[in-house]
């Protein structure tokens, strides 16, 4: 079953621009628990909000989380991912620093690195043939045509 995304609109743009993330744990250690992946999940609809984006789903291991997210065409994907690994990184540690500090060390909770693949929409094959048959430019033989009824119609 396909689910129906509502159009998002901007001040002067219509869009459904949607992300996947996908943000590993440093070293891939197993650090994730469940109350970790629901705080995560409220740090980063609450982060997304405040950056005009919404969170859609979330999931995670121990040693990784999915995200999907809509975003404005306005907002930088790295900007986001960078607000969002910062923060959670932030609150992480701060709030279950006991749990963590034996698996982590530094300052470090997320890889540097992070997966981004845009999501929805048509398949590549069905847009690529929608561009091809796109109307083409008008032909010589009609600018000509154009041409001499402006002379007639002294335009």
């Amino acid at each position: 079953m396909v689910e129906k995304y509502d159009w998002r609109t901007g001040r002067s743009c219509v869009f459904k621009n949607f992300i996947h993330l996908v943000f590993i744990t440093k070293y891939r250690h197993d650090v994730l628990t469940e109350p970790m992946l629901t705080r995560l999940k409220q740090i980063f609809e609450e982060t997304c909000l405040q950056m005009d984006a919404e969170l859609l789903e979330f999931g995670g291991e121990a040693d990784h989380c999915h995200l999907l997210v809509c975003c404005p065409p306005k907002l930088a994907v790295a900007n986001l991912v960078s607000k969002l690994k910062g923060k959670s990184s932030y609150f992480l540690r701060e709030e279950f620093w006991s749990q963590i500090k034996n698996k982590l060390w530094g300052n470090h909770f997320w890889t540097p690195s992070y997966c981004v693949v845009s999501a929805g929409g048509a398949p590549l094959e069905i847009i690529k043939k929608y561009i091809e048959n796109q109307r083409t430019p008008t032909r010589d033989k009609y600018i000509k045509t154009s041409k001499k009824l402006s002379k007639k119609m002294k335009f």
